[in-house]
């Protein structure tokens, strides 16, 4: 988001030099920068000790596709804490390690995407109201229930990687 009034006293901005960022929003009350600031999410891939990843169904998803954990990082929380947060309060599970899997830039939103794999041993899922239907599903398996492949998409990429690192990729 490219800010235009001042978040603290509301007065339009103006513009400013800031060394090798260029010009950027400036309030000339406040003294105060205003850069560009954006959506921090977490993307997590949970699979368990069968080699099985933990899918699920939100209402927003159209009917035929299922995903991964996701969800924002809040304020004084972690990348790390944010992923382990999200997939305990989604699926009732708790990751018992951690492993990044990378950033992706998702530019229709304006969100930068934190990749995370996530292990956890099997067990029944406890859904949140967010979710309406979750499944284990073989890893070989699950690509098919996301939606089409595009580059540089962030599941995909996060999926590829876990395949990669566990020796499934054919």
């Amino acid at each position: 988001m490219r800010y235009k009034y001042c978040p603290n006293c509301g007065s339009k901005l103006s513009e400013i030099q800031s060394g090798d960022d260029g010009m950027v929003p400036y309030c000339v009350h406040c003294g105060k920068r205003w850069f560009d600031s954006f959506h921090s999410c977490v993307v997590v891939l949970t699979y368990n000790e069968f080699n099985e990843i933990a899918l699920s169904k939100q209402w927003y998803l159209p009917e035929q596709y299922m995903s991964v954990t996701t969800g924002y990082i809040v304020p004084g929380e972690s990348a790390e804490e944010a992923a382990k947060r999200e997939v305990r309060e989604e699926l009732g599970l708790t990751l018992e390690n951690v492993a990044y899997a990378g950033t992706f830039w998702l530019e229709e939103c304006d969100q930068l995407l934190h990749g995370f794999i996530g292990y956890s041993t099997k067990r029944p899922f406890a859904l949140s109201g967010e979710i309406s239907f979750a499944e284990w599903v073989p890893a070989k398996q699950a690509d098919e229930k996301f939606f089409p492949d595009k580059p540089g998409g962030a599941l995909y990429e996060v999926y590829h990687k876990f395949l990669k690192d566990r020796g499934l990729e054919s």
